[in-house]
Formats: structure tokens, sequence, C-alpha cells
């Protein structure tokens, strides 16, 4: 008898594995792409006969030796609902399937911004009534090799119970699409905040560029349980050699006590990303410690931390004074009195990051001890040290990892374009993104062999070091995703003046949406519209003065200044040194002068992170594109992307 049953869970296990299965893809409620040829495909016993019926198409074919099968539908028309059946040893069925544009939206924490989190959230979410607009999330997820399919999820109708959760800047860019053109709207939803952009990368792209190409082939083939504890053991001997220390987790019980001899610890620059600096690409525990003066022992007195990534535990003079969870929660935290000594008094965090930046960050002047109304800052070097690390791969370890789970997968899919948001996670190799970024664009086009549209957004304000003559990596990355519009079929929003200086995440998702959109209405959908700003075209000098002109300037060039000043121009002579420049709108063209430049040779406009002052727009409301007439100063071209693995 017992034999019996194992024998009948043999044959049921058996018949399980052999059944037909769709790829991850496939779900109720999505949307297939209108007129292109439709990519149907899946896995099943070998040579297994597989049948695929929609609308009114009926298509067969023979799983292949792997057992991997595909059917290619002929085109259809925007419509639906349709029933998607597959006819194989079992059945399968997807209901409620529309045909409409299907469009993938990527990148990282900008795009994966959700609906819920935007302006004006719970007015939106109330109305979401939009049926024919449909989402799916692709689940976050890495590998050192590439997938053939992706966890479980699934496609939502958008209504107010699912548009919560969906891409904000994808949601309104598929409103304004469904509005225009009253056909269905697909959106993929594969981002994932904080990710550089050769995570996305797949490996064929980069060995299809000779400088990425020697990179590259320091990656090992191998899994990804294999390439973690690489990883582990190259981090570990990296970490101790830079805090000359081997990493002691039961020491660190001692790290917040205020007679604690930190004196050989090493130092690192607070607020700031240790990504950016000596630790580089670390997930892990690490102690901060500085010292404070006090003059005389009064209260009220409170720390303010602008923000850490993700959590902290803080203490002074060895006592704990607060913890928060939350990368992008501001710390206000309460010192006791009593607690305090007259002279100097320590502080000390435990900094818990779990991916993507570490540390604390913000602005400078928000980093600071108040008591009473004086204000002691706490900005510059802070003394650190490693008390573990994650035994986990963080998205951005190696190259290809997200590309491997997250977009491999979907290939043969269907789709008619991309929306991209990312950038800001590369500032640090802003000139090599000159290259990484169009490499992306020509490795995802290789992958479907289709030309497909490409549209971005460029990185908003945001209050970040350097100018004109310091250097700005921000900068710079907007230079490289504006050099990036010279690849075939691409687009670019502008969003300097819809960011928000102190927040990384700016909340008005729907202008970017709503410029996204025009972008694809005119270039794709042949609706004649304006939909840029201002583009440099070239400029000439009248003795002390330099009239510029521009491209893209629909009704007219303006500004939002009553008196007609336009902010955000600067210019240099010889010397290379930059000063504000005032410039004003004449017979749409800028002219610019200064005067401590007598002999102006280049101008810049908008080049600085927190670029929000500019003010120069067409009449249509678009902000004209950051520019540089020169190529100084580029503080970035020596970074380049690395493969550490030793």
């Amino acid at each position: 008898m017992k034999k019996f049953i194992i024998l009948l869970l043999l044959l049921f296990v058996g018949q399980i594995q052999g059944q037909a299965t769709l790829a991850s893809i496939f779900s109720d409620n999505m949307v297939l792409q209108r007129q292109a040829k439709i990519p149907i495909w899946g896995w099943a016993t070998s040579q297994e006969k597989i049948t695929v019926l929609l609308h009114n198409q009926q298509k067969s074919t023979t799983a292949d030796q792997s057992g991997k099968w595909i059917v290619y539908l002929d085109s259809e028309d925007a419509g639906g609902p349709f029933v998607l059946t597959i006819k194989a040893k079992n059945s399968l069925q997807i209901n409620n399937v529309l045909i409409g544009d299907v469009w993938i939206c990527s990148g990282q924490s900008n795009m994966e911004w959700i609906v819920g989190q935007a302006d004006d959230a719970e007015e939106e979410i109330a109305s979401a009534n939009y049926p024919n607009i449909r989402h799916i999330k692709i689940p976050k997820d890495i590998n050192s090799l590439p997938n053939s399919k992706f966890a479980k999820t699934s496609w939502e109708v958008c209504s107010p119970k699912t548009v919560e959760n969906f891409t904000a800047v994808g949601y309104y860019y598929a409103k304004e699409l469904n509005k225009n053109l009253h056909i269905p709207i697909g959106l993929i939803n594969a981002s994932w905040g904080g990710t550089n952009i050769e995570t996305w990368i797949s490996k064929e792209g980069f060995e299809a560029d000779a400088e990425f190409n020697e990179i590259i082939q320091a990656m090992p083939k191998i899994n990804i349980d294999s390439l973690l504890q690489l990883k582990i053991e190259s981090t570990k001997r990296q970490i101790e050699t830079i805090q000359n220390a081997p990493i002691n987790p039961k020491q660190a019980t001692s790290f917040s006590q205020f007679n604690f001899d930190d004196t050989n610890w090493p130092e690192m620059q607070q607020p700031g990303a240790w990504e950016a600096q000596q630790l580089g690409n670390l997930d892990g525990i690490v102690w901060l410690r500085k010292y404070f003066t006090l003059k005389k022992v009064n209260g009220p007195i409170t720390l303010e931390i602008p923000a850490i990534d993700d959590n902290d535990v803080t203490f002074v003079n060895g006592i704990k004074i607060g913890e928060t969870n939350g990368w992008d929660k501001k710390r206000v935290y309460q010192i006791p009195i009593t607690i305090l000594k007259k002279g100097q008094n320590s502080i000390a965090i435990r900094v818990e990051d779990n991916g993507g930046g570490g540390g604390i960050h913000g602005l400078e002047n928000d980093l600071k001890i108040v008591q009473n109304k004086t204000v002691i800052p706490l900005n510059g070097k802070w003394k650190f040290q490693v008390e573990s690390i994650k035994d986990n791969l963080n998205e951005n370890d190696f190259p290809s990892l997200c590309y491997n789970a997250m977009i491999q997968p979907l290939v043969p899919f269907a789709f008619k374009g991309v929306i991209w948001y990312q950038g800001e996670s590369n500032a640090a190799r802003a000139f090599q993104y000159r290259k990484a970024f169009p490499l992306l664009i020509q490795d995802w086009r290789q992958k479907w062999q289709i030309d497909f549209p490409f549209y971005f957004v460029q990185l908003a304000s945001f209050s970040t070091p350097g100018n004109s003559n310091e250097g700005c990596e921000w900068a710079e990355l907007r230079e490289a995703q504006s050099q990036t519009l010279s690849l075939h079929n691409t687009g670019m929003v502008v969003t300097t003046d819809i960011g928000n200086p102190t927040d990384i995440h700016p909340r008005n998702k729907k202008m970017v949406g709503h410029r996204l959109s025009t972008i694809a209405l005119h270039n794709l959908y042949q609706n004649n519209m304006t939909c840029s700003g201002p583009v440099f075209l070239s400029f000439q000098k009248n003795e002390k003065e330099l009239i510029i002109s521009f491209n893209s300037i629909g009704e007219g060039l303006s500004t939002t200044n009553d008196f007609g000043f336009v902010n955000g121009f600067e210019v240099a002579g010889e010397n290379q040194i930059f000063y504000t420049a005032k410039a004003l709108i004449k017979e749409n063209k800028i002219i610019v002068s200064c005067p401590e430049v007598s002999n102006p040779i280049a101008v810049r406009f908008g080049w600085k992170g927190d670029a929000s002052h500019c003010n120069l727009f067409n009449a249509e409301g678009f902000p004209a594109v950051p520019f540089r007439t020169d190529d100084w100063k580029t503080i970035t071209k020596s970074e380049k992307y690395k493969i550490v693995i030793n």
C-alpha cells in the first residue's frame, strides 16, 4: 500500500512538472501591444504541441528540446477585453486582456515613487477610475546570470483601490496618453530606488563597448551565492585596510562611550553618502563619532540630523538619546541636560544601511546642535568604524544584476517604448554616463531588435555641492543626459523648475508625466505640439555682451520675473572664472553681460545642482535646458566604474 501511494505521488509530481506554463509577464488584466507581432511564450514538456488562441486567432507550435515554446500572433488593433487561451496537455486562460500601447517604466527611486507619495495623492486616488490603464510591478530582484522568470506578480486595473502603488510618473504619463489617444495603456514598472545605470545593462551590452568590455571581463561567471561570498571576502579586506583594524562586532559595544579612544579611526565627510567616500558600496553597520564643545550647560538642547540612510541609534556621552528607522526621516533628539558636560561631549551614531546610500545625508547646515538659540555646526569630518558587513548582495555591487533578474525575463514581450528616470546614483561618474546611458538604450534595443522610443527625465533641482568654478557632478550628469539626445528616437524632460532643493524626490510627478506625454504625443503619435523648452543653439559676441540664440522657443522666450530679468546665466573670460551675468530677453534672444568680465568667451546656464533659480522658459511653459559653451573643469572625467573582486 505504501509503495502504491508513493507511485501515485511520483506520477502526480511528474504530471505537475510536465504542465505547460506561461512566462511571468502574462496574467489576468494585462495589456498586449497593438499593431505589432505579439509573442506568447512559456515552457512545457519537450515536443509537446501548444495552441494559442486570442480574439479571432489560433496558432500552434511545438516545445523545443529544452521545453521552451513561443508563438507570434498577428498584430491586433486596440481593443478588448479578450481571453488568451493556451492549450496543451493542460489548458491556461488569461482573462480581461486588452490590446493597446505598453510602456516599460524603469530607473531608480523617482520612477519607483508611487502615486500615494506624490502631490495631491488623496484627491488623485479618489478619482482614479481608469479601467483601460493597467500596471504591473516587476519584483525587485538580482541575479548574476540571466533569469528566464521573475517572482509571482500580476497586472492590476487602475482604480481607487489599486492606483496608490502605481509608479506616479508612469501613471500620470499613461493618464495623458489614454485621454488623448483613447486606447488602453499598459505600464511595466521595472524600477528600483538607488540603483546605478550599470546594474541595468546586460553583459552583452557592456561587451559591445571597448571601454566597458575591459571592465566586464572582471565579472566572474558564477551563481549568485558564489558571487555573494566573493563580495563579502573582498569587502572585508577592503574595510580592514581602510580602518587599519579588523572588523570586530564584540568591540563595538564600547563605541558609544564618551572615553572610547577613537584616535586611530579614519574620517569621512558628513553629511555625505559613504558610497562616494572611502567605504564605497558598503551595506552594513557603521559607527560615526564626533565631539562638540559646550561653553555652559543649560537648555533646552537638541541634536538635529537632516536624515540618515537607513536606521540609527544615537548616543551622547554614552547615553542613548534616540533611534529612528527610515532613510528619509529627519531626526530631532532632545538631549537631557543631566548627561552633558561643560567642555567636550561626544556623539556616537550607530548607522545601519541595508542598501543604496549610507550615512548622514541632507544639507550641511541642518546637521547641528541647537542650544537655546545658539547653533553648533556638526558638518565636517566624523570618525568612523565598521561594526559588520551585511551578508547580502547589493543591487549595485556588480554590473547587470537588475538587468538579469528584472529585464531579461521580459524579452521578447512586445511593447511601445520606454520611459526612464535615473541618474542620481551615477552623478559621481557623470562623465562616463555619456557612454553608459546611450549604451543602455542601445543594449535594450538590441535585445528586442527594435528601435523603440526612449524618453527620459533629466535630473531635477537638488542642493548638491559644486558650481561653475568648483565643478559640479549634477550639472555634468545633466549634460551627459542632454548629449544622449543625439541617439535616434529619444526625448528628454527638463525638471529644474519642479524639483525640491531639499528633497531628492520631488513630489510633483504629475508635471513630469505630463511633459513626458507631450514628447510622446508630438514625436510618436503625430500630435503637433510644443514638447520642449529652449535649447541652446549658438552665441555671438557684441563687444562686452553675448547674444544667445535658442531652438525650441515655441511662441517665444519668456521669464517669470516681472521685470524681465533672467536668472541662471554666468560668463567667463580667458581666466576661466565664472561670474553671475545680467541677462535679458530681446527679440527672442538672450543678451548677457557682466561688469567683472570685459571679454566674455564662455557662457553657462543652470550649471549647479539646485538650478531652481533659473527662470527662462518658452511661452508654453517649458523650462530651458541647462548648458555650457565650454569644456573646462570637468571634475568627474577620471571617475570610472569598477568591478572590485580581490
